[in-house]
This record gives C-alpha cells, sequence and structure tokens, in this order.
C-alpha cells in the first residue's frame, strides 16, 4: 500500500514528508513501546503511535520505516516533525484511534507485522 492511500484511508493529515506519498509499505505496526518495535519491525512498515516526542522518530529512523503515523489526534512535538523532515520520513497524523486506524488499514488490505506465528 500506498503512503498516499494510508493517509486517505486514515483521514489524515500530513505533517511532513508528502513526497513520500508513493512510497510503498507492506505492513503495519503498532505500539507506543518502542522496545517492542526495535524487536518486531522490519523496513517497509508503516508504524502507528500515540507517543509523540521524537523517540519514535529515532526508532523509525533506526528501522529505515518510511511512515510514521500518530494517532488520536495527538499532535507529536516540534522536534519530531523537524527530525522527521530531515530524515525524509512522512508523519501523518490521523484523529482515530489506534484500534480504529489499525482496523481501517488491515480492511483496506495492509497486512500486520508477522511476530512468528503460523498463517493457519
Amino acid at each position: 500500500m500506498r503512503v498516499q492511500e494510508i493517509a486517505n484511508v486514515l483521514n489524515a493529515q500530513w505533517l511532513c514528508g508528502e513526497d513520500c506519498a508513493s512510497m510503498q509499505v507492506s505492513t503495519a505496526f503498532a505500539s507506543d513501546m518502542m522496545s517492542d518495535v526495535l524487536a518486531f519491525v522490519q523496513e517497509d512498515t508503516v508504524l502507528l503511535t500515540g507517543l509523540i516526542n521524537s523517540q519514535a522518530v529515532r526508532t523509525a529512523e533506526m528501522l529505515d520505516l518510511p511512515c510514521l503515523v500518530f494517532v488520536r489526534g495527538k499532535n507529536p512535538h516540534q522536534d519530531a516533525i523537524e527530525r522527521a523532515r530531515a530524515l525524509g520520513i512522512a508523519a501523518l497524523l490521523t484523529p482515530y484511534s489506534m484500534f480504529e486506524a489499525c482496523g481501517r488499514l488491515y480492511m483496506a488490505g495492509l497486512q500486520p507485522v508477522r511476530l512468528g506465528e503460523d498463517d493457519d
């Protein structure tokens, strides 16, 4: 799914990274615990989080993630937006809760990060 499609599905506001609109992501992961993100996520994943400080952006940078979505209409700190802009990471703001945002993306066809379980 392209980042622009994610923005559309989530009725999201672009905070930065509009030039990344055509980038493709294959999976999504949602967490406010960046240790979980570091443990389970690989590149080409969109990260949904309610964490609004620059730690979320630093984590996305470490994993080479193309897109961050801040949920619940929570505006990230200005330094987080500036860091995302400098790194070329798309940052979106959705009014939806994390649960609803994930559900909407799943219904639109975006796959979750697999945590090692079988796909029975």
